[in-house]
């Protein structure tokens, strides 16, 4: 448990909020380690949130881990996967318990896009002995996996590295087409419940890095969850339109309610308003003009 104190207090929390949502994101890193163990990362790869914020240096917690196939195969079962993971987390002196959900065509994705063929493990870390109960304090961490079987096109991949709880690889989506599965969530969740504000803050995240966008994954994205034409062609003006017409449905006040507990700037908030979102996306670059 020596590495697992040593990974929480590089974070420096502050408060007991803080102080959870390093413990998950540790975790989080736990569990991808333990994947790289096994042939996973050969078969699919890791993207959305939390691999911005572990592999590009995203300033704001995540809660979830995602991950698409390389092929599409409807078949897939992470259950092949998870000894090594089992491993991993006892030999750091923790235990975990899992449950899983096969998503229909009529189900949503965290209640937001109408996918099908996506497969959701939900992964419960606590405790498994004396040290690790002092660091954790009796805890019951959850992470969600989630992974799609039936992964949209065009999306580009690479190899990155970490060292902690011990040297390993993941293979991750390139920035260009993390940012086009973020424009995606950003035109395409419904938003049942409550704004989604972590979308936008990575939407800014994005345009503040100068990074282009994956149009055609995108627009295999888009079409995937009915949100464009089939034989629509999407270019930067159609994209420049739909979004402008987003940023106007958009109430502001839920989306900055969603997002302050995973950030540590509040600040960073006070512009969002239709007129700024509508502002910056005029910056917006895309791949097809490299």
């Amino acid at each position: 448990m020596t590495i697992i104190r040593h990974m929480i207090d590089k974070y420096h929390p502050k408060t007991s909020e803080d102080k959870k949502n390093a413990i998950k994101e540790v975790l989080q890193e736990v569990v991808l380690a333990g994947l790289s163990k096994t042939g996973f990362f050969s078969r699919a790869a890791f993207y959305g949130g939390t691999a911005l914020r572990l592999f590009h240096g995203m300033d704001r917690f995540s809660e979830d881990l995602d991950f698409s196939l390389l092929v599409a195969d409807e078949t897939f079962d992470l259950d092949a996967y998870l000894k090594p993971v089992r491993d991993v987390i006892h030999s750091l002196g923790l235990d975990f318990e899992v449950s899983k959900i096969d998503k229909t065509a009529t189900s949503t994705i965290e209640s937001a896009f109408i996918k099908g063929n996506t497969k959701e493990t939900i992964m419960t870390i606590y405790p498994g002995s004396t040290d690790a109960n002092r660091i954790i304090h009796n805890e019951k961490i959850t992470i969600k996996f989630e992974v799609d079987v039936n992964p949209p096109l065009y999306a580009n991949t690479e190899i990155r590295f970490r060292l902690l709880p011990f040297p390993y690889q993941v293979r991750i989506y390139d920035r260009e087409s993390l940012f086009a599965g973020k424009v995606h969530a950003v035109l395409a969740r419904s938003w049942k419940n409550r704004v989604k504000g972590r979308d936008l803050y990575d939407y800014v995240f994005f345009l503040s890095r100068g990074t282009n966008l994956n149009l055609k994954h995108l627009e295999a994205r888009l079409k995937q969850t009915k949100t464009l034409e089939e034989h629509a062609v999407l270019n930067k003006e159609m994209l420049i339109e739909m979004l402008d017409r987003r940023f106007d449905t958009i109430d502001y006040a839920s989306a900055r309610s969603d997002v302050r507990p995973f950030i540590r700037d509040q600040s960073a908030l006070d512009l969002w308003s239709s007129g700024f979102f509508k502002s910056i996306t005029r910056q917006i670059g895309t791949d097809a003009e490299d």
